[in-house]
């Protein structure tokens, strides 16, 4: 937990569940007090009461024995002896029930309070971070980490308080009887200690492998899943297995790693352990036999040296589950510390259905190439516009800028003649509605898919009925009810795009981006929802891209995009009226004819 950003998280992760960890640790210190308290009462049943030793006790335990009788009335009712350690066992049931029931209340607390934490700012992390980081090692550490962690502070923290006050104190005893018998099991003490601060970093070192391989498992575990039908289609299922089989193999090996290293620790600590337990017993013997040492007293001081061995050992334990728990912690900070998306200061909303003016934006990103350069030109509020453009012309950075899930790398993006960055991110969002080619559908139902912005059911079915996927959905057995499977598994590519124009429709935005989100529909269908578009989205601000010439036929204006480039703008009719991109591609897609879709 050498990490300072760890340690900046912790207070975080714990709020909420502190006062659980606070009680637990007052019941474990309680129980330890009964377990303390069993050892001398043998002793003195041993030396005085049935020997004849005078017990050796503190003054007040002294006259409180005195008031019930002396050890004359314990030697007459050896039964009291049996009752009193009953009790105190019964307390330290008492004691113990409360130390587990808090310590999973205050796991449990804090399992809650970290996943919410993610969540929530997982949430409000820019795009460009959910770009940069897998999906399967984000669940990693939303899952396995949290639990970890959990593990560490549940079983081993709360722990380290009764281990502290059970040394103490039993050392405490074992001194005021014999303290050269002490020494030698004091001598133990600095030795297990140190081999465990040794395997310390040995421990992290390879379990940060581990963890670092367990989310690229993840990963790749996740993206098959998820893409198991393009895996299928191109019968790539003996390479994806070859390739989860190899990264598991790795995973493997670094876990095997970890074991061999845990192993030999474990090993010494066996041994350290073994020799401390002989080293007391045979001196404690040979003590007694030389009249040093009574034999109340031995078997009292070789109960506190056997309370002694299993704590201390676990506190080498609790050493080495810290640098477990450490890795986790530390990589949920690098989530938790990860810059939210935030709006810039004195941030208002804009008027969303003016002009839409794009004044010499290039972006790039990251340290990437240039994938937009100087790009220029208007969309008129209330018009369509259609862009169309090759792979990798930029037609999708284009959306991203206009969505403010990027910013530009130069010159600015205006609605209404006000910077869309200027204005709050949220905002933007919720008045720039778009569907793209490869829309997301969540597992849930056709209705809850399209409605997901709190739409009524009159407006789903008007939605459904635009998006010409109202008889579509008639016709499944459960109509609205039918689930669409993971990611819209069960749908066809026009269906998930009809659901996804639908869902778009609900919202009412004024701006409408439609990103080829018309390209798995065939040409009746498409001229259909098109029709549709236009008798309701009159007022609204409509941007079509598209790789199809005949759906941008009917736009105002259209933007043609070549490698990051204005290459040529204006009305249909003018492009088609002089030679360029717009004017070829038309030529061709009309000498071949338009390929149906499936």
């Amino acid at each position: 937990m050498k990490d300072k950003s760890a340690n900046r998280v912790l207070p975080l992760l714990l709020r909420g569940s502190r006062r659980y960890f606070v009680l637990c640790i007052l019941s474990g210190l309680l129980l330890t007090g009964c377990d303390l308290l069993i050892p001398q009462i043998i002793r003195v049943a041993v030396d005085s009461v049935i020997g004849d030793a005078p017990p050796k006790l503190p003054e007040a335990a002294l006259a409180w024995l005195e008031r019930l009788g002396g050890v004359e009335m314990l030697r007459a009712h050896m039964w009291a002896i049996a009752v009193l350690i009953a009790g105190i066992q019964l307390f330290s049931a008492l004691f113990r029930y409360l130390s587990n029931l808090f310590s999973a209340k205050a796991g449990e607390t804090l399992v809650k309070t970290t996943r919410d934490l993610l969540y929530r700012h997982i949430q409000h992390l820019p795009w460009k971070w959910h770009m940069e980081n897998p999906t399967g090692d984000i669940i990693q550490r939303c899952t396995s980490d949290v639990e970890r962690i959990k593990v560490f502070f549940q079983e081993q923290f709360v722990s380290v308080f009764r281990i502290v006050v059970l040394v103490v104190l039993s050392l405490t005893c074992m001194v005021a009887m014999n303290w050269q018998l002490a020494l030698v099991a004091l001598i133990m003490f600095p030795i297990i200690v140190l081999y465990s601060v040794l395997f310390h970093n040995r421990i992290r070192n390879r379990f940060t492998l581990c963890d670092e391989n367990e989310g690229i498992l993840s990963t790749i575990a996740q993206e098959n899943l998820t893409g198991v039908r393009v895996v299928r289609a191109f019968g790539r299922e003996a390479y994806e297995r070859d390739r989860f089989e190899a990264q598991n193999r790795v995973y493997t090996e670094s876990w095997v790693d970890l074991c061999h290293t845990l192993a030999d620790f474990w090993a010494v600590g066996d041994l350290s352990s073994c020799l401390q337990v002989m080293l007391v017993v045979i001196l404690g013997s040979v003590l007694c036999v030389r009249g040093q040492m009574s034999a109340g007293e031995f078997i009292s001081f070789a109960f506190y040296n056997a309370m002694l061995i299993g704590p201390v050992r676990r506190l080498g334990r609790i050493i080495s589950e810290m640098s477990k728990a450490g890795v986790s912690i530390s990589r949920i900070a690098q989530i938790l510390q990860a810059p939210a998306e935030t709006d810039p200061p004195g941030a208002l909303p804009g008027p969303m259905n003016g002009d839409i003016v794009f004044e010499n934006v290039s972006f790039r990103y990251g340290d990437g190439p240039i994938v937009l350069d100087g790009v220029s030109f208007t969309v008129s509020g209330g018009s369509t516009f259609g862009v169309l453009g090759g792979t990798g012309s930029g037609k999708s950075s284009l959306l991203l800028l206009l969505c403010r899930l990027y910013v530009p790398t130069e010159g600015r993006v205006t609605v209404g003649g006000q910077d869309i960055a200027s204005m709050p991110a949220q905002w933007v969002r919720r008045n720039v509605g778009i569907v793209l080619q490869e829309p997301f559908l969540f597992s849930r139902s056709v209705r809850e898919n399209i409605g997901i912005c709190g739409a009524g059911e009159e407006e789903i079915l008007h939605a459904a009925a635009t998006a010409c996927i109202h008889g579509d959905v008639t016709r499944f057995a459960q109509g609205y009810d039918t689930l669409v499977g993971e990611r819209g598994v069960t749908l066809s590519g026009g269906q998930k795009q009809r659901v996804a124009i639908a869902r778009m429709l609900t919202g009412q935005a004024p701006i409408m981006v439609f990103d080829d989100s018309l390209s798995a529909v065939d040409t009746e269908t498409d001229e259909k929802i098109r029709a549709a578009l236009a008798r309701e989205l009159k007022g609204t601000t409509t941007i079509l891209v598209s790789h199809r010439i005949s759906t941008l036929l009917d736009c105002d204006r259209v933007l043609v995009l070549d490698r990051g480039r204005v290459a040529q703008l204006g009305s249909p009719r003018e492009l088609l009226a002089r030679e360029g991109i717009f004017r070829r591609i038309y030529n061709m897609q009309m000498s071949l004819g338009e390929e149906e879709p499936v």
